[in-house]
């Protein structure tokens, strides 16, 4: 997606002091505006063949609130789940919400994308406490947790900050382990995933809605967890904002978005998955979809040539965070099947989107079916919120992240629903 303008439109109302002049701003300025990036970063290169049409130039980047919801006004009534689910906030106030990750000792940690900070949120019998853990951070998205350690990955780098969950008062300086990634603002930033070789896994997306990639760019990396190492695992992926590893298998599963202005039906966003570490190529800037070959790259390409994504996940629909499910409070039927977010989009006349999605699997991996699992985030073609992440927990519930009302909402299973659809 262009998230990249919709990013630097928030990053600049975020400056202004005036509440009322924010939402003015955020209101009338245009997505194409050039607006400051971040120190050493590069540009998006120009967008090709972007329609000109009124219906077109109406579809711009969707601005979050300049604050955080207050617990009152956050969605809750309006979520919807199967029968036998509550939705809860577990916690409020923490700005542009975005990657979950659990430590050793329950603590939830939150990384975001607009702010320089990293969140920790703390549950003392019930009573839960939200500290920041580090600050004057870049973009500082991806998280991942470790024996102790939290590992954070930011727009160019990856640091981590060890036995955090001993010193959340008092936190040490995070410590770079990795600085070699490329530092640009179209989807500049990373997701990480912690794989069962004790690796990292990291994204780099495309530096553009479509373009051809430089060799740095459009591929998933993992390092060693002292920033050794460093091997390719997949190429030709436009953004990662989601990864993670089959129970069973081992075999690595990622949402993947695709590009804009190829029309508002196409093409499907994806969910893939990595069976051959190191030559998978999913195509882009080739095949778009899985199923489309591009109309400005595509010639002399055929979809035969790459990489299969084995679901589509709607047009546009922005799928981010995705996590495996093992817990043992839900329904058998979600047991090992993937929970994802699916941010929503914003280049469609109606949206759609704004809801967390449950991919069912087949015994060799492949995708059985799909249907949505908590709606409600996109009312009358307007967000209330938008979901990022989910996180399980040690009792098998389920956190999702909201980065529109800057939340975290906590799913269980139970006879007591009281938003159940």
């Amino acid at each position: 997606m262009l998230r990249e303008e919709h990013m630097r439109i928030q990053s600049s109302c975020l400056g202004l002091v005036l509440f009322a002049a924010l939402g003015l701003l955020c209101a009338v300025t245009p997505v194409s505006a050039q607006l400051p990036l971040p120190p050493g970063a590069t540009p998006s290169p120009p967008t090709p063949n972007m329609p000109t049409s009124p219906e077109a130039q109406k579809l711009k980047g969707i601005a979050a609130p300049p604050f955080a919801a207050a617990a009152d006004n956050l969605p809750l009534a309006q979520l919807k789940l199967p029968k036998g689910f509550k939705v809860e906030v577990y916690a409020s106030g923490i700005p542009n919400a975005r990657s979950l990750r659990i430590g050793d000792k329950g603590t939830v940690f939150v990384g975001n994308l607009l702010r320089d900070k990293v969140y920790a949120i703390v549950d003392r019998n019930g009573k839960r406490e939200i500290k920041v853990i580090a600050t004057g951070l870049d973009r500082p998205n991806g998280l991942a947790f470790k024996d102790g350690t939290l590992y954070i990955a930011e727009g160019t780098r990856i640091s981590k900050l060890e036995k955090i969950e001993d010193n959340l008062d008092n936190p040490p300086n995070p410590v770079v382990i990795y600085s070699d990634l490329p530092n640009h603002q179209s989807h500049g930033w990373k997701f990480l995933a912690l794989g069962p070789d004790n690796k990292l896994y990291v994204n780099v997306g495309a530096p553009c809605n479509i373009c051809v990639p430089p060799p740095s760019n459009a591929q998933i990396r993992r390092i060693t967890l002292d920033g050794s190492g460093v091997e390719i695992v997949a190429h030709g992926i436009r953004q990662v904002v989601g990864m993670d590893f089959h129970p069973l298998s081992k075999v690595l599963y990622f949402t993947e978005n695709q590009r804009d202005w190829l029309s508002e039906d196409a093409p499907q966003d994806k969910l893939n998955r990595v069976l051959n570490p190191g030559t998978d190529n999913f195509g882009f800037p080739y095949c778009d979809g899985g199923d489309i070959e591009d109309p400005i790259y595509g010639w002399g390409h055929s979809c035969s040539e790459f990489t299969k994504p084995i679901a589509q996940l709607g047009p546009h629909s922005a799928p981010l965070g995705m996590r495996f499910y093992t817990g043992n409070m839900f329904p058998a039927k979600y047991h090992d099947a993937i929970f994802l977010a699916r941010h929503g989009s914003w280049n469609k006349t109606n949206k759609v989107g704004g809801d967390i999605y449950v991919v069912y699997l087949n015994k060799d991996g492949t995708v059985r079916a799909q249907e949505p699992f908590m709606t409600g985030f996109l009312q009358n073609n307007q967000y209330v919120g938008r979901p990022v992440d989910v996180q399980p927990m040690k009792d098998g519930s389920l956190l999702v992240s909201d980065d529109y009302d800057g939340a975290v909402y906590r799913i269980t299973y139970g006879n007591d629903n009281v938003t159940s659809r």
